[in-house]
């Protein structure tokens, strides 16, 4: 539009975009190891697919800051941050399981972009976005079911009518009898025990190939979380003899040879952190049994406070990035 020539982006434009870049920037590395590794000749051209969506994005994301003479994130370089040589790190079986469930947190994410942006060409982009994820999240799905891969969420009984709750112990669940989870407890449960699965695996295969013994360390202590966080949401649906979804701890192969950086590696990890506690708190807001939400509660504290630990770690390193700000009216005044 003419009017919107000269419309500087908003707070939440330039944000989203500056994030979507240095997602983008190290996910491009991640896909390019995985396609250089398939094996299988089906999930190939899926990986392919994502490496073309991944490239297009940071190709437009770099004009766009062009356009503005905003400086482009240093983010993530195929030639510091991956080698794609290496051996591979996950079985196929894994990296589809990935494509799946990243394309399903990409969607989500975009969607917020989309809905948080005004100028035509930041609507745009976004709009896009979610237009190409869609597309292939569909064929990502239609892929595992074929393979029959795909972990169905649990089914529930067919009521013979409608119903009202008529007393007020549906919200509790501290002590005695509790009543059953409902169904959008269920499907949250299940959903981060899937997450936390998928994270299990990868915090082991990055922490095989790490290189620092510190950061090593940090991946394995999120695994170890991650572990436990699925053994509580297990025994949570176990208690009203809900199937438990599968892992994938024997998706990992044996490699130990240097495949992505540390830095790539820790940025990962507390990025699934920042992702974990935004679904943590939707699920506390969408379970009615106290306890639940309680639960939810305890587990988010305590991934807030393994994030604390990941951001000192990034920033010691010098490998966090500063997303866009305010200006400190402060320093300024200094400079005068």
């Amino acid at each position: 539009m003419e009017h919107e020539k000269n419309v500087k982006l908003t707070s939440a434009e330039i944000t989203q975009l500056w994030t979507a870049y240095m997602n983008d920037s190290a996910l491009i590395c991640q896909l390019n190891q995985f396609l250089s590794k398939v094996k299988d000749e089906e999930i190939r051209p899926l990986i392919q697919q994502a490496v073309d969506i991944t490239q297009g994005n940071l190709k437009t994301l770099t004009e766009i800051f062009n356009k503005e003479n905003y400086p482009i994130p240093y983010g993530f370089k195929m030639d510091e941050d991956v080698d794609v040589n290496a051996p591979r790190l996950f079985t196929d079986t894994y990296v589809l399981n990935y494509l799946h469930e990243g394309a399903q947190v990409a969607l989500q994410g975009y969607s917020i972009s989309l809905s948080s942006s005004v100028r035509a060409d930041v609507y745009s982009y976004f709009n896009e976005c979610i237009s190409q994820l869609t597309k292939h999240l569909r064929e990502v799905k239609e892929l595992l079911l074929a393979k029959g891969l795909y972990i169905r969420s649990p089914n529930l009984p067919t009521p013979e009518n409608y119903d009202f709750v008529k007393s007020q112990s549906f919200l509790t669940g501290y002590f005695g009898e509790r009543r059953p989870l409902v169904g959008t407890e269920i499907a949250n449960l299940y959903n981060n025990f899937q997450r936390n699965a998928l994270g299990i695996a990868t915090m082991i295969g990055f922490s095989q190939v790490a290189k620092s013994k510190e950061v090593r360390k940090f991946l394995v202590k999120g695994k170890e979380i991650s572990q436990k966080h699925c053994e509580i949401f297990g025994s949570i649906m176990r208690e009203d003899d809900i199937p438990v979804p599968m892992t994938f701890d024997t998706e990992v192969t044996d490699s130990i040879t240097y495949t992505f950086s540390d830095k790539l590696m820790t940025f990962y990890c507390t990025a699934l952190i920042d992702l974990s506690v935004g679904y943590y708190g939707s699920s506390m807001a969408m379970s009615p049994r106290r306890d639940l939400a309680v639960q939810y509660s305890r587990l988010v504290a305590e991934i807030l406070k393994y994030a604390d630990e990941g951001a000192k770690l990034m920033i010691k390193n010098g490998w966090m990035e500063e997303p866009p700000r305010a200006l400190d009216r402060d320093e300024l005044a200094k400079k005068q």
